[in-house]
């Protein structure tokens, strides 16, 4: 991953000194690539100031961060263009509960180890000063490395931003670090003040815990037992200790959902499904005499799940995706070529194999010992189906709206849309039969149709005044 240019690295050290910072020191150690993101940097000696003028010879400055004592500093690396965060050292006041309530002070003379001071956990209170390659580790965080655990830099760490509680957990889940026991019992002591933190802050670390930890269930379960889970997510909290006996499940409910997201490949909206597919099936729970029955809950499900990213602010794109997966989870693997055309329609081509995915990983978290041979065999069927490009969407038809809005001189509206839909369920029984005379004719008499309908709600009307 790309760092710093050295030509900018220099320019600096003529006037100062300047040090790799935070998780790309913790990441070099780990034996690990860092994100571009993770790519920090600290200069001492330097006022800010006269910092901006350096940079500004080697790349673009962008002043956003002033006030924190923080340059956004752009360079152009082979034609690319990469953004680092350059610091001067700071030390923060805490004036009360959450990551606002503090006051920031800078300074270039101040001392690297009271920046470092000030950061969320040991490891990534670690500094490499680029100029002699000397490791700058006032907390021992390396030694914590080896240990591979995870320890707050100090007993406020979480009052002055509760958002490292669920740092934690998510990097716990990643790393596959234990948190040491003292910080530990500072989240459960603290869990509530998670509240404070805004959803946008919150779904970034939901989204670091899906997409880059090998199991995020270690993640979750160390929300549930620390109490943040039922502030952050009480839905799925609900689920812990719902048992589902009947012979196709091992596990409760909250087990179950946490080894489907396991079994899940990398995929933020797909992992997020994964949490989602059976979260209402506590409310749809109903004894049966062999076991118990969940009817209707992947509707619920999907409602709920439209619900909480909403209220963690997650795109609409990327809700309507999630929505759909949950929604459609239920399907059976056991359909004729026109019902798999159906489902393809349905879910759409961009998700259809990640409702495959789903399944599997669902199977899989049943603990049951089933098997996926049906689902590869309709994934099979899926992809002999799709390279003779039938029509999935109305974009596909061989006739589109303009054309029926000319052929029956009709304006934008419902009626062009029912004629259009007509037509792309026809040919979902039939691929065949997607061609503008083959269309034209089913169109001319499904129009004639509605037209007559017409005709009669209008004597209706008319008869019954």
């Amino acid at each position: 991953m790309c760092k710093l240019s050295s030509e900018a690295i220099e320019g600096i050290l003529q006037n100062g000194r300047i040090y790799e910072v935070g998780g790309a020191v913790r990441d070099k150690f780990m034996g690990v690539e860092s994100d571009i993101k993770d790519r920090d940097y600290l200069v001492t000696g330097i006022p800010y100031d006269e910092l901006t003028g350096i940079l500004e010879r080697y790349g673009r400055v962008d002043l956003v961060g002033k006030s924190f004592g923080v340059i956004k500093f752009t360079q152009f690396i082979k034609g690319h263009p990469y953004t680092f965060d350059i610091s001067l050292p700071r030390k923060e006041f805490s004036t009360g509960i959450g990551h606002r309530d503090f006051n920031v002070s800078f300074d270039p003379a101040l001392k690297v180890e009271d920046d470092l001071s000030r950061r969320d956990f040991t490891i990534n209170a670690m500094a490499l000063a680029l100029d002699n390659g000397m490791l700058i580790d006032p907390l021992d965080g390396r030694a914590d490395l080896e240990k591979r655990s995870l320890r707050m830099t100090s007993v406020n760490s979480f009052l002055e931003d509760p958002l490292r509680m669920l740092r934690a957990v998510q990097m716990a889940a990643r790393f596959e670090f234990t948190i040491e026991p003292d910080t530990y019992k500072a989240i459960v002591e603290n869990a509530a003040l998670i509240a404070s933190v805004s959803p946008e802050r919150i779904s970034e670390e939901f989204n670091k815990l899906l997409q880059r930890a090998r199991k995020p269930s270690i993640g979750f379960r160390l929300m549930h037992t620390t109490g943040l889970l039922k502030e952050i997510l009480p839905e799925l909290e609900n689920c812990v200790g719902v048992t589902q006996p009947g012979g196709f499940h091992k596990y409760d409910v909250f087990e179950h959902t946490l080894r489907a997201v396991d079994n899940c490949p990398p995929l933020l909206h797909l992992r997020m499904a994964a949490i989602f597919h059976d979260i209402t099936k506590p409310i749809h729970k109903r004894e049966v005499a062999d076991g118990a029955t969940f009817y209707g809950h992947e509707i619920s499900s999907a409602r709920t799940a439209q619900e909480v990213l909403n209220r963690l602010r997650y795109p609409g794109e990327f809700i309507r995706a999630v929505v759909t997966l949950v929604e459609k989870h239920m399907f059976t693997t056991q359909v004729t070529d026109k019902g798999l055309r159906r489902l393809v329609k349905r879910v759409g081509v961009a998700l259809i194999f990640d409702l495959l995915d789903l399944r599997r990983a669902d199977v899989v978290a049943q603990g049951m010992g089933g098997t996926t041979e049906d689902v590869d065999e309709l994934e099979k069927n899926i992809r002999l189906e799709l390279t003779r490009k039938p029509p999935f969407s109305l974009s596909d038809l061989a006739i589109d709206g303009h054309d029926v809005m000319q052929r029956y001189h009709l304006e934008p509206g419902k009626t062009v849309g029912m004629i259009l839909n007509y037509l792309l369920d026809a040919v979902l029984d039939d691929p065949q039969l997607n061609s503008r005379e083959s269309l034209e004719a089913l169109a001319d008499k499904f129009y004639e149709d509605i037209k007559a309908k017409d005709i009669d709600s209008s004597k209706d009307k008319e008869s019954s005044l």
